[in-house]
C-alpha cells in the first residue's frame, strides 16, 4: 500500500510582496481567533452577555496566546540559547524566526483569563470557570488550525512509518514516510470542539460549570501525552528523556482537568450565565397607589 504515502512539498509562503510574506501558518492562526470570535458571539447572544465585552476579550486571548506560547518554547525548551546569551535573549522578542510552546500559551492564557473575568464578571453575570468553560470550545478549533499551520510548515511531525498514510515531508530532505503528527493532533481537537459544540447547545442547562474545560483539558493534554510517543524530540536533550518535555508539561494539565470536573460536580453550579437585569425594575403597587371607590 506503499501507493498511498503523502509526498509532502507545499511551499509555506502562500505570497511575497517585497520583504512582506503571507505565509499558511500565519493565515491558519488568524483565522482561529476571527472563528473564535463569532463563536463567543454566539453564546454571548444565547445567554444575554454584553457582546461589547468580545473585544477586550479578543485582545485579551491573541496577547496571551503570542506571548505565553513564544516564552514557553525559550523557557521549557531551549533556555540555555535564550538565556545564555544577549544575541538569544534578544530573539525572545522575534516569534518569527520559530518557536511557539502550546503549553506556554495554555499557562498565558489561564492567567489571562482570570485578568478578564475579574475585571467583567462580577457586573455582568459570569465569572473564571465560566469564561474558562466557553472559551474552550473555540480553543479548540483554533489549535485544530494552528495544527494544519505546521502541517504547511512541513515542521512537528513524527517518526518514520511504515503505515499507508505516512508523508514524506521532502522540503526537509526526509526520504522515508513519517508519522503526520500534525493532522493526529488536529484531528483531535476538531473532534472535541465539535463535542463539546454539540454538548453546550443541547445540554447547556444539564451541566456544572465546569464541565467543559475539565473535558478539554483532559482530552487535549492527554492526547498530546499519547502522540508524544511518536512524535520526534524538539530538542537534543529529549533523547536521553524517558518522557519527554511535552509529555511531563502535559501531565498537570490532565490532572488539572480532572480537578475541574470534580469541582464541577461538587459545587454543582450552572453552566449558563447569570447577567444582571438592565431594565428598569417593574414598581410594584401599593395601598396608596390603588383607586379609591365611593
Amino acid at each position: 500500500m506503499e501507493y498511498l504515502v503523502v509526498h509532502w512539498n507545499i511551499d509555506p509562503t502562500i505570497l511575497h510582496i517585497g520583504w512582506l510574506q503571507f505565509r499558511w501558518y500565519s493565515l491558519l492562526f488568524v483565522s482561529g481567533f476571527i472563528l473564535g470570535w463569532y463563536v463567543m458571539k454566539s453564546f454571548f447572544l444565547r445567554e444575554k452577555v454584553n457582546t461589547a465585552l468580545l473585544n477586550p476579550m479578543l485582545n485579551m486571548l491573541a496577547i496571551c496566546t503570542i506571548v505565553g506560547a513564544r516564552l514557553g518554547h525559550c523557557l521549557f525548551y531551549q533556555p540555555d540559547y535564550y538565556l545564555g546569551s544577549w544575541a538569544g535573549f534578544w530573539e525572545i522578542f522575534m516569534p518569527w524566526k520559530g518557536g511557539l510552546a502550546s503549553h506556554g500559551g495554555t499557562i498565558a492564557l489561564l492567567l489571562g483569563i482570570w485578568w478578564y473575568a475579574h475585571k467583567y464578571g462580577p457586573k455582568n453575570g459570569f465569572d473564571y470557570v465560566w469564561v474558562l468553560d466557553h472559551l474552550v470550545i473555540p480553543i479548540a478549533f483554533a489549535a485544530c488550525l494552528i495544527r494544519l499551520g505546521n502541517l504547511f510548515n512541513s515542521e512537528i511531525y513524527g517518526a518514520p512509518t511504515d503505515l499507508p498514510w505516512g508523508f514524506i515531508f521532502e522540503r526537509n530532505g526526509e526520504t522515508v514516510p513519517c508519522h503526520p503528527t500534525q493532522l493526529y493532533e488536529a484531528g483531535t481537537y476538531l473532534l472535541l470542539g465539535l463535542v463539546l459544540l454539540c454538548l453546550y447547545w443541547k445540554k447547556l442547562d444539564k451541566l456544572y460549570r465546569g464541565t467543559f474545560v475539565g473535558i478539554f483539558l483532559i482530552v487535549c493534554f492527554g492526547s498530546r501525552f499519547l502522540i508524544e510517543f511518536i512524535k520526534n524530540d524538539q530538542v537534543d536533550f529529549e533523547a536521553d528523556m524517558v518522557l519527554n518535555m511535552g509529555q511531563l508539561l502535559s501531565i498537570p494539565f490532565v490532572l488539572l482537568g480532572i480537578g475541574f470536573l470534580v469541582y464541577a460536580y461538587t459545587k454543582k453550579l450552572p453552566e449558563r450565565a447569570v447577567p444582571p437585569e438592565t431594565g428598569p425594575k417593574k414598581k410594584e403597587e401599593t395601598h396608596y397607589a390603588k383607586p379609591l371607590h365611593a
